[in-house]
């Protein structure tokens, strides 16, 4: 299971995420480079990129989700740093890769796709900071395929940065840890640990993602007070609840609720998926599918009046995910069979390892959300007015940050104990 670490910040507003995923050496000592932005992608693309995201996102949930305590992390970062060592990959490496990360379109419909999705991420927004950037970060003099970087620089605006992996490997490491620390300002700090990089290092590929947005109904923090937190039908503990009441898209379904909270731009939102029953989270989990997740999303409508009662979060969380990976179906990419010939011409590349960590802050004003990715490869009529809707968020519940234009999920997470 994979190894997961949380405690507490005095940060506010916040939230942010990180990967790191190493290629390393084997023991052992259809061509995707050609994508480009040069044609436009069609809306069609775009929505078969969205989808699959959904699909990866909620796959990996599952995988996860066996593990106790709160859940955290960002599949739009994964996802891409994991698209552009896709873009290295062939044979099965590259099959197994696109089964799990749900890669539907042909290479030069996919990353052009991915490419337009990040740029409209990117487009300035005076009401919120959203922006992704990309890297790649190679072992001086070693010899890459131009039109593999030529494909991740135009697709993905993956900056090329030399090092000496070989003669100053913590040197390297620092530098890109420098680098994901600026792009997240500087909410995810030394990512990459001692020992990932080595002197047999030759590329790494890092993806960062920041979102700060305020609510667009800020929570009165005036009403915020200490109340229980049910972390079973026997056990409770106090958290600082926020309160608030106004009109907010929401379901309330069988057995759950959803409740819908805009950011300031209503470009970017989060969801939140209640529980009816105190115990009912492992029941949603398991109902938790790519089809039934767009279902409801589906279903939201606008309510005149929802009284809100949400608990004020703080959560840091790291995994080690190659075991999550292998499991989703793509072990060949973490063995000495990999194939990533792409990258260089020559079978030489694996992937070791692949470190996730994320962070999130929720409080009275909004969110503010940072990931960052890197890939190591080493050589290798009238009506009645009706009656107020409740949504009480005092149990577990799940909840995900989407972005409202295109669907994608940036986060996605759980809480299960607000005071850890």
């Amino acid at each position: 299971m994979p190894g997961v670490y949380s405690k507490r910040e005095a940060l506010m507003n916040l939230l942010h995420a990180a990967i790191l995923t190493a290629f390393a050496a084997p023991t052992l000592a259809a061509t995707q480079t050609g994508a480009d932005r040069s044609t436009a992608p069609s809306p069609a693309a775009e929505a078969a990129v969205v989808k699959g995201n959904t699909s990866f996102a909620v796959g990996l949930y599952s995988q996860l989700r066996s593990q106790p305590g709160n859940l955290f992390f960002s599949p739009e970062s994964i996802s891409t740093a994991f698209a552009m060592a896709y873009a290295g990959a062939r044979g099965q490496t590259a099959t197994q890769m696109a089964r799990v990360f749900q890669f539907t379109l042909p290479p030069d419909e996919l990353h052009p796709a991915m490419g337009k999705l990040l740029a409209q991420m990117n487009e300035k927004n005076p009401n919120y900071q959203l922006s992704v950037a990309d890297a790649l970060w190679a072992q001086q003099n070693q010899n890459f395929q131009q039109a593999y970087l030529k494909m991740v620089e135009a697709n993905y605006a993956a900056g090329f940065h030399q090092v000496n992996f070989l003669l100053a490997p913590e040197t390297a490491r620092t530098t890109i840890n420098q680098w994901i620390e600026k792009q997240t300002n500087n909410k995810i700090q030394n990512l990459v640990p001692p020992g990932a990089i080595t002197p047999a290092t030759r590329l790494v590929l890092t993806n960062a993602i920041y979102f700060k947005g305020d609510w667009l109904d800020p929570f009165d923090e005036r009403a915020t007070a200490d109340a229980d937190f049910h972390l079973s039908s026997s056990q409770t503990v106090k958290a600082p609840m926020m309160h608030e009441t106004g009109s907010f898209d929401f379901l309330d379904d069988t057995n759950f609720q959803a409740l819908e909270l805009p950011y300031k731009g209503n470009a970017l939102s989060m969801i939140v998926l209640l529980p009816k029953d105190v115990a009912g989270l492992p029941a949603l989990e398991q109902s938790l599918t790519p089809a039934a997740l767009t279902g409801w999303l589906g279903k939201l409508r606008s309510a005149p009046k929802v009284i809100v009662s949400l608990p004020r979060f703080t959560m840091t969380q790291q995994f080690e995910l190659s075991r999550a990976l292998s499991a989703m179906g793509m072990p060949l990419a973490f063995s000495g069979a990999a194939d990533f010939s792409e990258m260089d011409g020559e079978r030489d590349f694996t992937i070791s390892a692949a470190i996730h960590k994320a962070f999130i802050d929720v409080n009275e004003t909004g969110t503010e959300a940072a990931a960052a990715t890197s890939i190591i490869m080493r050589a290798t009529a009238m009506r009645v007015e009706p009656p107020p809707m409740i949504f009480n968020a005092d149990h577990p519940f799940l909840f995900l940050i989407r972005d409202m234009r295109s669907g994608s999920i940036l986060f996605l997470g759980r809480v299960t104990d607000p005071a850890k």
